[in-house]
């Protein structure tokens, strides 16, 4: 305990003479900085009230240098991240194929899961680290599922008595690509040329053998609320449009969502479905709530400049391709024509392939499936070229 008084002191001496760089810094930080030192009992007070007197001084700025902070304190790195107030992100980079970020609510002794990850191996492992982190992961009550692919969901057996639930749409979609299939897939890659290539750059790092999914238990549309002891966390359906059914979770107490794959950050997202008025809707919904730190579906957590770059995206490339479409011209020559410079930092680049076919079958008004062996074939000439020829 004096050496905790003995480390608070210093600190408040320093804040007191100027030394340290930034007040509101500390008020942004207390939930972790302080706890991790043994502080907030002593500390936390000051640094609350320091920060309001920072505020009336100078409250613009404050706040703008509060969200700064709060996106830059969340390193891009492997694991379980702690974002306060009984609510954690597990993150996995690069955030490319398969490499899925889910979350974990809890409060008291009840727990909610948002989504597992790809493979029995990686959602074990996942849930030890949660299981450390707090008795109320120990046992997960709750498991809620973004959508219909299978790095948010193969996992999930292995949260065993927890309710599952889903959309009614994802429900249904879940049943059309078993991991059986993508064990087969891996299996006969070899022999299928570049396409096989690209499925094990894509998947390789994955086991999809003995993976035993469970359906959902309970299914909904639209919205729903439901709690996490207290806490309320709200559901929302903002599909079709990545796939059958997308559903954001937000816990409005925390100024938190998890986005599902309605975000990719760093990395180009990836409409099998659509339509794209659809995807740009539910980033104009997100720029419209209460939020403050975001969790995408795949790469670092955010806030709502994340949210702003993927729906420039949607709109620069809506716009693109209807002009390109206008002038007959094809996706492949579309592709070849339209000016991705301002994204090219992103990752997996060739789902333009993907991306731009569905946009094409939404202004032919088709809505046969799109064929998915052929979708890959087209992002594998594109994907392997890139690994092959770096830029």
């Amino acid at each position: 305990m004096a050496a905790s008084q003995s480390k608070a002191s210093k600190i408040f001496l320093s804040v007191a003479l100027g030394a340290a760089d930034d007040v509101w810094h500390f008020r942004e930080i207390d939930h972790l900085f302080l706890r991790e030192r043994g502080l907030d009992d002593i500390a936390g007070q000051f640094f609350h009230g320091l920060f309001f007197l920072e505020w009336i001084r100078y409250p613009g700025f404050c706040i703008a240098e509060r969200r700064e902070i709060a996106m830059n304190k969340w390193k891009y790195t492997k694991g379980l991240h702690d974002l306060g107030n009984g609510v954690y992100a597990y993150l996995q980079p690069n955030g490319s194929w398969g490499w899925n970020n889910a979350g974990l609510v809890v409060e008291g002794e009840e727990s909610l899961l948002i989504d597992t990850l790809f493979d029995l191996a990686l959602t074990r492992e996942m849930l030890a680290a949660m299981a450390v982190a707090t008795k109320a992961a120990t046992s997960i009550n709750t498991l809620v599922i973004t959508h219909g692919n299978g790095d948010h969901y193969y996992g999930n057996e292995l949260v065993h008595g927890a309710e599952i639930i889903s959309t009614k749409a994802c429900a249904e979609e879940m049943t059309r690509t078993p991991p059986q299939m993508l064990a087969q897939l891996k299996t006969a890659a070899p022999g299928m040329g570049d396409l096989g290539d690209y499925i094990l750059q894509s998947f390789g790092s994955f086991n999809f053998e003995g993976i035993n999914p469970i359906p959902p238990t309970r299914t909904f549309e639209g919205r729903i609320n439901i709690k996490v002891g207290k806490k309320e966390v709200q559901l929302i359906e903002a599909g079709p449009t990545h796939t059958e059914s997308d559903l954001l979770v937000y816990i409005p107490q925390n100024r938190t969502l998890f986005s599902g794959d309605i975000l990719f950050i760093g990395g180009t997202p990836l409409m099998w479905v659509g339509p794209v008025s659809n995807w740009i809707r539910a980033c104009d919904l997100i720029l419209n709530m209460d939020v403050e730190t975001i969790v995408p579906g795949h790469g670092p957590i955010t806030d709502k400049k994340g949210v702003e770059a993927v729906k420039g995206y949607w709109e620069y490339l809506l716009a693109e391709a209807r002009q390109c479409y206008d002038r007959n011209m094809s996706v492949d020559e579309a592709i070849a024509d339209i000016d991705m410079t301002k994204y090219a930092s992103w990752t997996d680049r060739e789902r333009i392939v993907v991306n731009m076919q569905t946009l094409y079958r939404g202004f032919k008004g088709d809505t046969s499936p799109a064929n998915v062996v052929e979708q890959f074939g087209g992002m594998a000439k594109l994907g392997l070229r890139k690994v092959e020829s770096p830029e």
